[in-house]
């Protein structure tokens, strides 16, 4: 059973089997939020989705990041990410018509950030996740 179904631009299902949601800049501070911090952040995330969901590919939806008007520290401008981190197993019919819908499945693991702590559902998902290539991005795998 899936946590949800979300529908991608190109019309192709994807249905979300887990998700770890966590706030963007949650537990003690690093310092402020700036571009050295956040590319550390975003490293750390992709390798922990990796030990998480093993032999599933792993893409980045790269997030959008904003340049408040504040003073700029020792690392550079401050740069704030959206506030909601968000790693997602999804799964698909097989990308290879020939195999057997019974024993394969495509998967994805995709990691992404979002204003709000909410479950992507149906065409309700931000657009950049809608958006993904998945034909591209995923891999088909023997149940």
């Amino acid at each position: 059973m899936s946590l949800a179904r979300v529908l991608l631009d190109s019309g192709r299902p994807v249905d979300l089997s887990e998700l770890r949601m966590s706030s963007t800049y949650g537990g003690p501070p690093e310092g402020y939020p700036c571009k050295p911090l956040n590319d550390r952040k975003i490293d750390r995330l992709l390798r922990s989705a990796e030990r998480a969901f093993p032999g599933a590919p792993v893409h980045l939806v790269p997030p959008p990041r904003e340049y408040p008007d504040q003073y700029a520290g020792a690392f550079g401008p401050v740069e704030v990410l959206p506030a909601v981190t968000c790693v997602g197993s999804f799964r698909s019919e097989a990308l290879d018509p020939a195999r057997d819908r019974s024993r394969y499945r495509s998967r994805l693991t995709v990691v992404w950030f979002q204003p709000s702590p909410r479950v992507p559902s149906g065409y309700d998902a931000e657009p950049s996740l809608r958006d993904l290539s998945w034909e591209r991005l995923a891999e088909d795998a023997e149940l």
